[in-house]
């Protein structure tokens, strides 16, 4: 699929003029979608006729069929973008048809042709992080530290942009931020109204932040959300084992991640007071109305990229057909989940890296309930996501542009051919 709209004639829009965020063309990306959907055989889904149904009773005015669409519905840019979920967000906006990425910002000089070793990426213009405020777009993701990303997000809200935020900084709505990540909130009532963006299981929202959420607590909150709504298993004596790979840690230079220093070793750090902690903690709680207090443990793994977590439960059934039936249930709708109970194949990061995917899996042993949750932490704990949240905000199906494309590590050349994982 071309990576712009004027192939499709046939399309509606809204008058842009008089549009405003984030409902701006959500009309004509549901007649997109439509037209995709037909050209592909595929039945049009509830959700697109849900959204036809709510813009047919709005206040916008609609254009009339046949309005052609001239180009993207929004700008985008990124901050920080050299940094490892940074340049995998470039890759999946470059490739996203329903946005203009204009601006790339970073600490320091760079250029993204060289980067990614691909001349495509040469008219997105790269500048120093002092410029965002005179190069605003409609939506700025941003890839910074937390304590960046603090001072950042109420700033560019303030001039009229919508955020994603894939730090933690507006992640945790009862936890003492001091604690976990070192500093003190300042500005207690965005925190209040950020809207926390597990798509599979949060609603939409008109909020001006979303909080994108970490990698742990994605790969963690998503194995765990089914069978604790379904009351399939206790929420007391969980015990969760997480390893994920050095991309997780970001690109700072620190001694404990030299090449030397976790070749052929498994590294346990922050145990039991990982900063994700209290934000499992949370969601499981906003999602289930339950509050959970496992065991947890993170391990550092020699490999650049990937998480896999294993969740070790008291089942309250003996039956695995009920834990089956669970996650159907909740995942029917949702395309970005595979599950099985076949852990052999399923859990494994080969399996899930450079896809959107997470690859839930699970073994019942009397009322002994083992579940492995694997995702590439880059992806769907990070840049991915970040693209749902997008879609989200743009009316858009969560998979949009995500299930047609993957991505290669970051240390490897980006490929134009980008068939999907499925």
């Amino acid at each position: 699929m071309k990576s712009s709209f004027q192939s499709f004639d046939a399309i509606s829009g809204m008058h842009k003029q008089s549009t405003p965020l984030p409902l701006l063309n959500i009309y004509a990306l549901f007649c997109l979608h439509m037209q995709l959907n037909f050209d592909k055989g595929i039945k049009i889904n509830n959700y697109a006729l849900k959204m036809h149904n709510y813009l047919a009773d709005s206040k916008f005015k609609l254009a009339p069929l046949g309005t052609k669409i001239s180009g993207p519905i929004a700008t985008v840019s990124v901050v920080g973008a050299r940094g490892y979920s940074g340049l995998e967000l470039i890759k999946l906006l470059k490739n996203h048809p329903a946005i203009e990425l204009k601006y790339a910002f970073a600490t320091s000089q760079f250029n993204l042709s060289e980067e990614l070793m691909n001349s495509s990426f040469a008219n997105i213009k790269c500048l120093h992080e002092s410029e965002i405020f005179t190069h605003l777009t409609d939506i700025v993701f941003l890839a910074t530290p937390a304590e960046v990303s603090l001072k950042l997000a109420p700033e560019l809200i303030k001039k009229g942009a919508k955020v994603i935020d894939l730090s933690g900084a507006f992640r945790l709505k009862k936890s003492d931020y001091q604690r976990w990540y070192g500093f003190s909130h300042t500005h207690q009532e965005l925190l209040t109204q950020a809207h926390y963006g597990l798509q599979s299981f949060s609603k939409n929202s008109i909020s001006p932040l979303v909080s994108n959420p970490g990698c742990y607590a994605t790969a963690i909150s998503m194995a765990l959300i089914p069978l604790l709504k379904h009351h399939l298993v206790s929420p007391n004596h969980i015990v969760i084992d997480a390893k994920s790979g050095t991309t997780g840690a970001g690109k700072k230079p620190l001694e404990n991640l030299l090449f030397s220093e976790v070749d052929g070793e498994c590294l346990p750090y922050k145990v039991g007071c990982h900063q994700h902690l209290p934000e499992i903690q949370e969601c499981i709680e906003s999602f289930t109305s339950l509050f959970i207090e496992p065991h947890f443990t993170t391990s550092l793994l020699s490999v650049s990229r990937g998480i896999i977590a294993g969740i070790y439960l008291n089942s309250l059934t003996t039956d695995i057909e009920q834990i089956k039936t669970a996650y159907l249930t909740e995942y029917q709708n949702y395309p970005l989940v595979r599950f099985s109970s076949k852990i052999s194949q399923f859990a494994s990061l080969k399996k899930v890296v450079g896809t959107p995917y997470t690859n839930i899996s699970f073994e019942l042993v009397g009322t002994k309930l083992y579940v492995f949750s694997c995702i590439d932490n880059l992806l769907k704990g990070a840049a991915s996501q970040a693209i749902e949240n997008l879609n989200s905000i743009l009316g858009l199906p969560l998979e949009f542009s995500l299930i047609s494309q993957t991505t290669l590590p970051v240390s490897q050349p980006h490929s134009n051919n980008q068939e999907a994982l499925l």
